[in-house]
This record gives C-alpha cells, structure tokens and sequence, in this order.
C-alpha cells in the first residue's frame, strides 16, 4: 500500500486536522506493516499558488517553455505523480471560514489537470484518479457537521469526485474553539470515528 499525507493546516504544529490524519495513517499502517508513507505538509513546505506565470506555464506547449516555467510546471508534476502513486489519500483539512485553507485549496489546483487526472469527454468529465481510498479529517471550531454552514463537505466530495476519488470516508472533530471540555470531546469522538472508520 502507498499512503500519501496531505497536511493543510496553516500550523505546522499543534494542528488537530493534522493529529487526526496522523492517527488514521497510524492505523492503516498497524494494519499494513509494509505500507509506504509520503507526508507533505503544506504548512512547512508550501506550494506555489496558481498565478498567472502559473498559467502561462500550463498553457504553453512543454517544448516551448522557458526554463523558469518547465521548473514551475514540475513542482505541479511532483504533486500530481505522487496523487497518482498513492492506494491511499489521507487529508487532513481544517476549516476557516466555512471553507478549507489556501493550502489545500492549492493542491488541488495543482492535481487538477485537464487530460491528466480528469478528462473532458462527450459525456462530461471523467476522474482519472480513480481506485483510491480517501480518508478526509475534517478540525472546526464550531458544531457544522450536516448543517447547512457545512459547505466544506460536500465542496470537497464534489473535488475528488471530479478527479475521480468517490470511496471518500470523513472523520470530524468539531467544537475546537468551544472551550477545554469541548476539545476533549470533540478529540474522543474524533477518535472514536477514526477507529471504527478505518479499517
């Protein structure tokens, strides 16, 4: 098994979205001993975010890019080969603001490539990212799980479902903000999720 990490939290300590996906990576790692792990955090190794070099870059025939733009469009291959490499994608995604963060938001618009890992057909667009598993740890400060604040949910069911990822699984801790005794609840539940999720 090829397990890829995606930390996204703008902390790169203390972060609760990272201890969850931490603790489900633990977990697929009990139960595959011979597991290969690739970690990238965002926080402490940033990517680039999609500007218009960026664009231009893309956009330009491979064989007709300047140095400076085949090295811009490699550090999105990087990303993408490591998408593709992966039996499983471990998420862990905080929310601010109603949303997820700019960093996670940047990998996907750095695995998102057309004629790569989605297709345009006659029929709609097709994933090419297709037979992996995805765990998704959702941290938040508040209670918005199946309310209709919720718009990280379904926001990112709809992303990896565009590429092509539809086993999806979603662990929350929620009420991070609330309070030390909500903080241990959320982790318990949290916990609790992880180990009944996770096979």
């Amino acid at each position: 098994m090829n397990i890829l990490q995606i930390n996204s939290s703008a902390r790169s300590t203390g972060s609760e979205s990272t201890r969850m996906a931490d603790a489900i990576v633990a977990k697929l790692q009990a139960a595959n001993p011979g597991a290969q792990l690739t970690r990238r955090d965002l926080a402490s190794n940033p990517h680039p975010a999609l500007d218009e070099p960026t664009l231009g870059a893309l956009f330009t025939p491979a064989d007709q890019r300047t140095p400076e733009q085949a090295a811009r469009v490699a550090l999105d291959d990087a990303l993408i080969a490591q998408a593709q490499a992966a039996d499983t994608i471990v998420i862990g995604a905080p929310m601010y603001n109603f949303g997820s963060s700019v960093q996670l938001k940047g990998w996907f618009d750095a695995i998102a490539r057309a004629g790569v890992t989605f297709a345009y057909t006659a029929a709609g667009p097709v994933g090419k990212l297709t037979g992996k598993k995805v765990y998704v740890a959702f941290a938040r400060g508040g209670m918005y799980r199946d309310t209709p604040n919720d718009t990280q949910t379904p926001h990112l069911k709809m992303l990896l479902g565009f590429l092509g990822m539809t086993d999806v699984t979603f662990v929350y801790s929620e009420g991070m903000a609330m309070g030390p005794e909500a903080v241990v609840k959320a982790q318990a539940e949290a916990n609790a999720e992880i180990e009944a999720a996770v096979a």
